[in-house]
């Protein structure tokens, strides 16, 4: 038997969204893995976003896979335990008002975020 097109595209999808899903942390809001970003020695930490506030998300835009965070360490300050954060959640299968199918939709932003929760004293 051949393999389609079709095939191939949903085995594809079925391993990236299994490697999405691996080795990360479920969260309510995005802090715990800032914290662990900045703690970890690669910088780095990967979560998804679970609770009341994921559900509703994922209904609301009906979004076909879980919220996914990575939080990426751009920057480590002189002061201890603070860094310039790069974090991004993204979520397979969104349908956006006025938008004609359903898409990855990500979301990037920057932060300078310290491991009290406040921004670092300087930025240098």
């Amino acid at each position: 038997m051949k393999p389609t097109l079709l095939g191939c595209l949903v085995a594809a999808t079925a391993v990236m969204s299994n490697a999405a899903a691996q080795e990360r942390t479920p969260v309510q809001d995005a802090r715990p893995l800032l914290i662990a970003a900045i703690e970890a020695p690669d910088g780095q930490s990967r979560g998804v976003l679970v609770g009341e506030i994921a559900d509703a998300i994922t209904q609301k835009f009906k979004g076909t896979s879980p919220i996914y965070i990575d939080v990426a360490t751009e920057r480590r300050y002189a002061q201890a335990g603070c860094s310039r954060l790069k974090v991004r959640f993204w979520q397979e299968g969104v349908q956006l008002p006025g938008v004609a199918s359903p898409r990855r939709q990500t979301i990037d932003f920057g932060i300078n975020y310290c491991r009290d929760g406040l921004p670092p004293k300087s930025l240098s």
